[in-house]
């Protein structure tokens, strides 16, 4: 009985210590409902929401190739692009500082099929580079990450391109009213798509081989997984998911710039990791994707509220991504 209780004792300490991150933010949490009269209100939920639901899309990306032991810093650019190429498209043709006049005023389907050919473009190259130059990933992904960021720069001219279609805009800020609570239609969106990826890592055969990649890459190969065609599937997957990322990013903030996307790889890095996605590979979850991200979205909206300048919050933010890989890499050691 005694050796049991000292068992059980140590689990509990354990289980702190890995989720030491989350704890802490959630106390945040509610120190700052406590301290912020206007922390708890409907307007504010759904800001959270909306940012939380672009994020979820591009950290879905990202936990995919963290699942096969992989790394891509080249996330926020794709989203970038991305972004960029969607506000071309939806400028109004009759709008001020229209880009390219040729194509200012395409469908809003047809831009959202162009975004994601976009990112899935990007995504394949990031997989042929992994799969078949043998570059590993954070390099292969490093290199497109500046080479697309100079492409970005041409195409968009270094210019903010705004004057989009409303009818688009009003997607990415309106939602549905439920009562005093107004739900975003990026919610819905997000939402779709999470359920998408669920299915896809749980019940298909890309799912099997993608955990199978990540736990042990010689033993998928010899028992007949296509470890190249698997590596070139992830990527491909991950850059279709920020090429949409950037199409309802761009919806949200309603004009576009070379500078959207900004570290959002790095953002999406670490809410994975909060979220259980290991970095060493074949371990995570989409529900837990989304907690992690809901998480790290909190921790950002708390500092907010308390007043912490947006340079100590970047601090912050970098201390987050670092203890969240310590702590993964802690659960990996105990599991072996």
């Amino acid at each position: 009985m005694e050796n049991a209780n000292v068992k059980q004792k140590t689990t509990v300490k354990d289980w702190l210590i890995e989720n030491a991150l989350i704890v802490v933010i959630l106390l945040m949490v509610v120190y700052t409902a406590i301290s912020a009269d206007n922390f708890l209100n409907f307007h504010n939920l759904s800001n959270i929401l909306s940012n939380v639901a672009v994020r979820f899309i591009i950290a879905l990306g990202v936990s995919g190739v963290l699942i096969i032991k992989g790394t891509d810093l080249s996330a926020g650019r794709i989203v970038g692009m991305a972004a960029v190429v969607t506000g071309t498209l939806l400028q109004r043709p009759d709008g001020a500082g229209i880009l390219y006049g040729n194509i200012a005023g395409t469908p809003i389907p047809v831009a959202l099929v162009v975004a994601m050919a976009v990112g899935l473009v990007f995504g394949l190259i990031n997989g042929l580079i992994i799969a078949y130059l043998k570059v590993p990933p954070f390099i292969a992904t490093l290199g497109t990450q500046i080479a697309i960021f100079g492409l970005n720069q041409l195409y968009s001219q270094n210019r903010p391109i705004g004057s989009l279609n409303q009818s688009f805009t009003r997607f990415g800020t309106q939602g549905l009213r439920m009562g005093p609570v107004t739900i975003p239609w990026l919610a819905f969106v997000a939402i779709g798509v999470g359920i998408v990826i669920f299915i896809l890592y749980k019940k298909t055969v890309y799912g099997k081989n993608m955990y199978a990649l990540g736990g042990n890459e010689v033993a998928a190969e010899v028992s007949g997984v296509n470890t190249n065609r698997t590596k070139i599937l992830v990527f491909s997957l991950a850059g279709l998911l920020y090429g949409l990322a950037g199409f309802l990013l761009t919806a949200k903030t309603g004009s576009a710039a070379v500078t959207l996307g900004t570290s959002y790889e790095l953002e999406a890095i670490a809410a994975a990791t909060i979220g259980g996605v290991s970095t060493t590979g074949g371990v995570g979850t989409v529900p837990g994707v989304l907690i992690g991200v809901l998480v790290f979205e909190l921790l950002k909206t708390c500092l907010q509220f308390l007043g912490i300048s947006p340079e100590l919050t970047l601090v912050f933010q970098g201390a987050v991504i670092v203890i969240a890989v310590a702590l993964d890499i802690r659960k990996t050691l105990r599991r072996k």
